[in-house]
């Protein structure tokens, strides 16, 4: 009960009683008019008070239920929050361990790829020091193949003369 409502009880009992004069009549009593005004009034501001007093814990409830919402919201929220940091957490942790296991990779390439570099180097070294050696081959052998040709074409020669020597001998 409120104070207002509780100033309004105590006049109505003390008018009631007829130690408060309000309006009056001559003779020191209320009249019949203002008492059931008195009291229309009281019950009226009574009437209110509850509506009041009523709406007032509709809305508190209402507040409550929101609350109680917005805390289980907020606990869902707090639950998704650290999935999401679950869900974050190894991923760094395996995408480091590849990066570091590449950083590895990359360390233990630099020097392979010199070796490979140098080794190339060599090869085509080594490669154009034999075909240089194959192309002085077969010029050697082309030369062979001239010489005999033309050796066996001095034999031949040869041979013709000394068969026609032979021969003339021969005859005469």
């Amino acid at each position: 009960m409120t104070q207002t409502q509780r100033t309004l009880e105590s006049q109505l009992s003390l008018t009631q009683s007829g130690q408060i004069s309000g309006s009056l009549s001559f003779n020191g009593t209320l009249t019949k008019e203002d008492e059931e005004m008195t009291k229309s009034a009281l019950s009226t501001f009574r009437a209110k008070e509850e509506e009041i007093e009523k709406k007032k814990l509709e809305v508190k409830e209402r507040v409550q239920a929101q609350l109680g919402r917005i805390e289980e919201e907020t606990k869902r929220l707090a639950t998704i929050r650290e999935e999401l940091e679950g869900l974050a957490d190894p991923m760094k942790k395996e995408v480091a361990v590849v990066r570091k296991k590449i950083d590895t990779v990359n360390k233990e390439l630099k020097p392979l790829g010199q070796t490979c570099q140098k080794k190339e180097k060599e090869y085509k070294e080594a490669l154009e020091a034999f075909n240089d050696k194959n192309k002085e081959k077969v010029q050697l052998i082309t030369r062979l193949m001239e010489l005999v040709s033309e050796s066996e074409k001095l034999r031949m020669k040869k041979l013709e003369e000394l068969s026609k020597n032979i021969e003339t001998v021969n005859i005469a």
